[in-house]
């Protein structure tokens, strides 16, 4: 890795922290002797992210046949790695609400975010041998790396900006990165994940999307966060034409064994359906 890119990201780590409930469930879920009722109680110690994961496990996106009302069922319900997920995906808007940037709304940011993690979701559902609880949580984290950039390097980032704004033939901004800084936000955001110590699933996620070819573990998550990035522009915009868009690489269809004929169109528009909600329970809206 990069050590400017690795004397960013520690420059940022004072800035922005995740809530202690989250590295106590990562830390439980990784021991193989922790039990349900041992990361129940470290849920309920946190009374505002148990209030935020009852209100998660019983709403639409989950859709669970029964009335989730204790942390312990939920727990056993939705599964202790999907709990290390949830806490991850409620509480990182709010670890970067410190994080001043004059360059973007945040609330753009996280909407197109939202958008992403939904569309990988859906896809993920699709694919083999995934997780979509896992693939939603590296949806919402891809750009994060965006966040550390403007906060960090504001001089440089507008001038990704404009050169991104200038250019004829619609240079893609980590391209625009590449050409002004030597690094991208892709590369930035995984190594927050690795100084956060997440899931290496996150963070190849997050560090890969735009050079799936470079995933080695998590080949197939890395490259559904990839085509979901593109699909949430086109849910955004609200256009089934690729041609509007920075073009999907087609190894990602290839590797995760999806038809693009056929799943452009639903993925989008159930995206476009549960984003109202997705808001609402992920950035408190």
């Amino acid at each position: 890795m990069d050590s400017k890119v690795i004397e960013l990201v520690q420059g940022v780590g004072a800035l922005v922290t995740l809530p202690d409930v989250f590295f106590r469930i990562n830390r439980l879920v990784e021991d193989p002797s922790s039990t349900v009722t041992d990361i129940a109680k470290a849920v309920s110690q946190d009374p505002s992210f148990t209030v935020r994961l009852l209100r998660v496990a019983n709403s639409p996106l989950y859709g669970l046949s029964s009335t989730v009302d204790t942390v312990a069922k939920a727990v056993s319900i939705i599964g202790t790695s999907q709990i290390r997920n949830l806490a991850l995906s409620t509480s990182v808007a709010s670890a970067f609400e410190g994080l001043p940037n004059d360059l973007v709304s945040m609330e753009n940011f996280w909407h197109h975010s939202l958008y992403c993690a939904l569309a990988a979701r859906i896809l993920a559902k699709q694919a083999r041998k995934c997780d979509p609880e896992a693939v939603f949580t590296g949806g919402l984290l891809h750009d994060i790396g965006e966040l550390v950039i403007f906060n960090r390097l504001s001089a440089q980032a507008k001038e990704v900006l404009l050169l991104v704004l200038d250019d004829v033939d619609e240079l893609p901004v980590y391209e625009a990165e590449w050409q002004i800084m030597g690094f991208d936000h892709a590369q930035v955001g995984g190594e927050l994940a690795r100084q956060w110590h997440l899931p290496p699933l996150l963070e190849e996620c997050i560090d890969f999307h735009h050079n799936i070819e470079k995933a080695k573990r998590y080949p197939r998550e890395s490259a559904l966060v990839h085509i979901a990035n593109i699909l949430a522009q086109m849910a955004e915009i609200d256009t089934l034409d690729l041609d509007d868009v920075p073009p999907i690489n087609p190894l990602a269809w290839y590797i995760t064994g999806l038809d693009a004929d056929e799943l452009i169109e639903p993925t989008i528009r159930e995206a476009q359906e549960e984003i109202t909600e997705a808001e609402k329970l992920f950035l408190g809206k």
